[in-house]
């Protein structure tokens, strides 16, 4: 049966990662998972993350979890739009979470990058997820 929703389902392990305490998770990889992964990084939400190009037709994506004093770096991330419900929003109405103390992750005709940065070249798109 066929994943309708990779993304998340990336989410998902990572939130069920964290709550089990396990320090890294594997998964199948695509472009967009380790386009979203990378931001995570760089924001420092997750300690590291690799590409385990092994076996040649399968790809894996191998991402460390980061923890801070026992807990988890991340305290929320969940899915904003889903295959049923898309949801694009234009530069100026980019949410903001947390008054900007959390993230949101948008995949633009630049790249996927964080809601900050798209504010920063002019750029709205697809909100994929919320981080926090």
């Amino acid at each position: 049966m066929s994943m309708t929703d990779p993304i998340a389902d990336l989410l998902t392990r990572i939130r069920n990662g964290q709550t089990a305490g396990k320090t890294e998770i594997q998964l199948a990889s695509s472009k967009l998972k380790t386009a979203v992964v990378k931001v995570l990084k760089d924001e420092g939400y997750i300690a590291d993350y690799r590409l385990d190009s092994a076996d040649a037709a399968k790809p894996t994506l191998t991402i460390g979890l980061k923890y801070f004093e026992g807990r988890p770096v991340i305290d929320r991330i969940e899915r904003v739009s889903r295959p049923g419900l898309r949801i694009y929003r234009g530069k100026d109405d980019l949410p903001k979470v947390l008054g900007g103390m959390g993230t949101v992750i948008v995949s633009t005709p630049k790249g996927v990058m964080t809601d900050k940065q798209a504010r920063a070249i002019g750029q709205g798109g697809e909100v994929l997820c919320i981080v926090a």
